[in-house]
């Protein structure tokens, strides 16, 4: 690294710290300024930040995988989350601001019978605060090593004596991190990725504590923009290397001949691999783990300043997830495809892919110039810091909000919490967070396998998540029964069922069926309390006795789903509709008019994103 490589990523440093500071008198007031920013945020300042939290260190390695297994068509994987995350806002983001919680786990007490509540809320916290707060941390830290092993050589900078002292404690340990994208024997590769790792979360650890949320939002901006304009260089010099963007796709067929360059750039795989590919696309986007917005998702569109800022929020979010972010992403795998060419008896097992997605970093290493590296360099710490920020933040506050406050002072203790106890147990419980996640992350291989291993879990919940907002008759029992069914299923699928989208089908299959059975013949939710939920949060869908009970049109909630789900559908397609169009032109894969076409099509339908058929619900 040079000076200017240096000089950029201070700055960066310098900025967060400050943002941690600037913020941390407004967020030591209570667990609503320190997680949810006094619900102040603006729409694009929630959808930056749920963007910069998503573009994660983590990720574009893993896009540089799933390209060499399955070509672009691999990446709806991805892509079909875009359904999620406007349903989210469009459907369910007033909902979720009316509903005055500061978590999801929260939510329960609101929705259900009382008895029972704090007993699934206590789970939800700790299912989704820890387990599955920790496992993506972990896969996230697992990507920060590949990037670290290439980017900071520790045993050039530090004293010798030092260093030497250092690694001999992690030989002796036995841990040992090495990507094996460099030729640091697996000492000094550890070694290195500890102190990167190290060093990378004790700065996260010192804005995300002091500033909150405020202070996450505020650096994720930047660093959305870092990450951006670093993945901008990047796709420029490593298309430069293959070749140019006019012959990137003819030095495919060159290298792996016409019927694997086609594959590699068809958004439509191959007739074996359809099931999975429909299988996918059908199930993904609902049966996961966010599929209502739970968790930083929901938190970010519960800090907004109001119902339109939320809808704002997820639009922003999906274009530039699923459009900007994409595109360069998939510019960048192909260009990777040629420049580092797929040896012809390649094994794309767990260690060739992992192999693959390390190339990423090794790309920036060799491909981009010094100057433009520095800007890359920091765009990814940045990518690993907005992620590692969002999680810390989010998993403490099922620590200190349920756990702490709802369960040990206002169940057991039956005394009243003070804010700045409450803050001061968020603050810690970051540092613990971090631990657990340090510990899982030794234990983890490829990132791929750790995100399907993730996805499983999620697809066990994600029916209910949905479902308790349209239908009444969702109770605690299905809550319980669905995170039950994930924890038990979910080990079992993994050791007896070979292909990940049928482990998926398997799963959401048990899933809906436990839970709407635990619907349909398990204790019922009180009406009174159905009726008080709904006058408060006017939630749409299936409400209609629960409608009826609190004096409003039993007819009502399905008509204003209709009506929304309108927004998400002329959203989601124009959203698509640009991301092929965009793709087609940039690669020059399809004809002029299809691109056209597209692209006209995209925005004949944006009058549909805010519709004037929609009706607004009355605040309550």
């Amino acid at each position: 690294m040079t000076v200017a490589d240096f000089a950029i990523l201070f700055a960066f440093v310098a900025y967060g710290v400050w943002a941690g500071l600037a913020s941390r008198r407004q967020a030591s007031q209570g667990l609503d300024e320190y997680f949810l920013a006094g619900r102040s945020l603006k729409g694009w300042h929630a959808g930056c930040s749920m963007a910069a939290t998503q573009f994660a260190a983590d990720t574009p390695l893993l896009v540089m995988g799933l390209i060499a297994v399955g070509g672009i068509a691999s990446l709806w994987r991805l892509w079909i989350y875009g359904l999620a995350f406007l349903f989210m806002g469009f459907v369910l983001g007033a909902a979720w601001r009316r509903s005055g919680v500061l978590t999801d786990a929260e939510f329960t007490m609101i929705r259900y019978s009382t008895r029972g509540a704090t007993a699934v809320r206590a789970l939800k916290a700790v299912y989704y605060g820890t387990v599955i707060n920790c496992t993506v941390m972990a896969f996230v830290l697992v990507a920060a090593t590949r990037i670290f092993e290439v980017f900071l050589p520790w045993h050039e900078w530090l004293p010798v004596d030092l260093y030497a002292a250092l690694r001999a404690q992690v030989a002796a340990s036995g841990l040992q991190l090495q990507s094996g994208v460099t030729a640091l024997d697996a000492a000094t590769a550890t070694t290195n990725s500890l102190l990167g790792i190290l060093s990378t979360v004790a700065f996260v650890g010192l804005y995300s504590t002091t500033g909150g949320l405020r202070s996450v939002v505020r650096t994720d901006i930047v660093q959305l923009a870092l990450m951006l304009a670093g993945t901008v260089a990047y796709a420029y010099f490593a298309v430069d290397a293959a070749g140019g963007l006019g012959s990137l796709t003819s030095k495919l067929a060159q290298l792996y001949g016409p019927e694997q360059a086609d594959r590699f750039t068809s958004f439509v795989p191959g007739a074996e691999a359809l099931a999975p590919f429909v299988t996918v696309l059908a199930l993904q986007w609902i049966f996961q783990m966010n599929a209502d917005g739970t968790g930083y998702l929901a938190q970010r569109t519960m800090a907004c300043a109001s119902d339109r800022d939320a809808e704002r929020a997820a639009v922003t979010f999906t274009l530039l997830q699923v459009v900007v972010r994409s595109l360069l992403w998939l510019l960048i795998g192909l260009a990777l495809l040629v420049v580092y060419p797929l040896p012809a008896d390649a094994v794309l097992d767990e260690a060739g892919i992992a192999a693959r997605e390390s190339l990423y970093a090794v790309g920036v290493d060799q491909l981009v110039p010094a100057g433009f590296r520095g800007l890359l360099i920091t765009s990814l710490l940045a990518a690993l810091a907005s992620t590692i920020d969002t999680h810390l933040n989010w998993g403490a506050s099922y620590w200190a909000n349920d756990l702490y406050r709802g369960v040990l002072l206002d169940h057991w203790l039956k005394r009243p919490a003070r804010a700045h106890e409450l803050v001061l147990v968020a603050r810690l419980s970051t540092v613990v967070l971090l631990a657990l996640s340090l510990a899982l992350m030794t234990m983890l291989g490829s990132i791929q396998t750790a995100w399907q291993i993730s996805l499983l879990f999620g697809a066990g919940v994600g029916a209910v998540l949905v479902l308790r907002w349209l239908w009444e008759r969702v109770n605690l029992l299905a809550e319980a029964a669905s995170i039950v069914v994930s924890l038990l299923l979910a080990p079992v699928l993994l050791l007896t069922v070979a292909d990940d989208w049928l482990r998926l089908l398997l799963m959401a299959a048990a899933s809906l069926l436990v839970v709407v059975l635990a619907a349909l013949f398990g204790p019922a939710t009180e009406p009174d309390r159905l009726a008080t939920f709904y006058r408060s949060i006017r939630p749409p869908g299936w409400w209609s006795a629960s409608a009826a009970a609190a004096g409003a049109d039993a007819k009502a909630p399905l008509a204003e789903l209709r009506r929304r789900m309108i927004s998400v559908l002329a959203c989601a397609f124009s959203t698509y509709a640009w991301l092929v169009g965009a793709s087609d032109a940039l690669l020059g894969v399809g004809p002029a008019w299809r691109t056209l076409l597209l692209i006209s099509a995209g925005v004949a339908a944006l009058p549909l994103w805010w519709h004037p058929f929609r009706n607004p619900v009355p605040a309550r």
